[in-house]
């Protein structure tokens, strides 16, 4: 397939979703349905323009992967406005803790003892299966950052942690598998892997996220600099956090989503009225003129609350645009896959057993009600951060048969969860949006 070719057809897709934009919200399908189609449709399977197998082209799919869930890692944390002494909080932490190891070791059993894998592998499928996607569950995250409903919050805050949290153990698995190093009787696995990196990229993110929106704030208040590049600033810290954490042997995932979540909570503490800075540069946004945005943008009163919506405004663009990449992607992957055998009772298995009980004992006793915690549990939403961990393993030296087998069950998995997540998420949250609106 030429690349001219290629460009008319990602066009068309553009085009296209731009103006159904307002209509695909009220359908019963999400755009990652109508993605996964297009890849489809270009594979051998359909027109025939991208041959390329989930095994032949390792390295690209695991860069692409990387920066779409980077991105979106970073835009979840700008979404969360919530204090970091909400108790909001405790929702996603144990989402992304209690019930990422009960879905791990779940799946790992049932991995080894059904499906007839070695330990290694069977644990390195649950460290790839059990995170929920960021950039698949943009229908059920935080809408905007006034949003302060409990479920959005817990499914936006879950995303962006357990993508980290899972890390471990596919690190563990790899070790099991005689491709990673852990250590006499596992100490490097838990003093490195395990409490190191996740500690290190936490603290990396939070404190380079804080020192970035405390110089641009800086320079524009007291200065009337630095204007003008909130597009270079995200995709900055992004890069900055991530090779920063990964060359301290931390989990960038993590390392960007805490810089985001830090960008966010220094514009809460720089905002001495939240309120009147988010309707101030609302206003001055809307209208096309550039001097406007540049007044506000420097104003010592409304900066902060500028440069989180420029910063947020276009990291979800990127977003949008990592989504139709990635999930076409995927599409044009599926050709490849031996579907006969796919053991799909298990992708049944994990979606409505192992999640809904990991969410159940991940959240006991907090007091969150039996519809939103039944909502959580069913929008545990797999994707892309599957496909990198797929790849993740297989460059690092995956078997060439295990590799093969876990991809089948990986595709099944998430292709699954696009269409019956896409399917239901219109009719799902339509219905509690209007049992919440009752309530209040």
């Amino acid at each position: 397939m030429t690349f001219a070719l290629w460009s008319i057809l990602i066009g068309v897709l553009l085009i296209v979703m731009a103006l159904a934009s307002t209509a695909l919200p009220r359908l019963p399908l999400s755009t990652a349905m109508l993605y996964l189609a297009v890849g489809v449709a270009v594979s051998p399977v359909g027109l025939g323009w991208a041959r390329f197998g989930p095994l032949t082209h390792t390295v690209l799919l695991e860069r692409l992967t990387e920066v779409v869930v980077l991105v979106s890692l970073f835009t979840a944390g700008l979404k969360l406005s919530h204090g970091l002494k909400d108790r909001r909080w405790l929702l996603p932490l144990r989402l992304a803790t209690l019930s990422m190891l009960v879905t791990v070791g779940c799946i790992a059993l049932v991995a080894w003892g059904l499906l007839g894998l070695p330990p290694g592998a069977a644990i390195l499928l649950g460290g790839m299966l059990a995170p929920t996607d960021p950039v698949l569950a943009s229908d059920v995250q935080v809408q905007a950052p006034d949003d302060r409903d409990q479920l959005r919050f817990a499914l936006t805050g879950e995303g962006g942690l357990n993508d980290g949290t899972a890390f471990p153990f596919v690190m563990l698995g790899l070790g099991l598998l005689g491709l990673h190093e852990l250590g006499e009787l596992g100490w490097r696995w838990v003093a490195v892997d395990l409490l190191w990196a996740a500690a290190a990229g936490l603290g990396i993110g939070a404190g380079l996220g804080f020192v970035t929106g405390r110089l641009v704030l800086y320079l524009r208040r007291e200065h009337e600099e630095a204007v003008g590049m909130d597009d270079f600033i995200a995709m900055g810290l992004i890069g900055l956090a991530y090779g920063t954490a990964v060359l301290a042997h931390a989990y960038g995932f993590l390392a960007v989503f805490a810089a985001g979540v830090a960008l966010r909570h220094l514009v809460q503490q720089q905002s001495s009225s939240p309120e009147e800075s988010r309707s101030a540069v609302e206003q001055a946004v809307a209208v096309p003129d550039r001097t406007a945005a540049q007044s506000i943008a420097v104003d010592p009163k409304h900066a902060p609350a500028y440069m989180a919506h420029a910063v947020l405004g276009f990291n979800e663009q990127v977003e949008r645009i990592g989504e139709v990449a990635a999930v076409v992607v995927i599409g044009a992957l599926l050709w490849a896959v031996q579907w006969g055998q796919v053991p799909w009772w298990f992708v049944a298995l994990l979606l409505l057993g192992i999640r809904p009980l990991s969410v159940r004992i991940g959240l006991a006793g907090s007091g969150i009600s039996g519809s939103r915690r039944r909502l959580t549990a069913w929008f545990g939403i797999r994707g892309i951060g599957s496909l990198y961990y797929l790849m993740y393993a297989v460059n690092h030296g995956l078997p060439a048969d295990l590799a093969g087998q876990l991809t089948a069950i990986t595709l099944a998995v998430v292709v699954t969860s696009i269409v019956v997540h896409g399917i239901s998420v219109t009719p799902l949250m339509a219905a509690y949006e209007r049992r919440t609106v009752r309530t209040r």
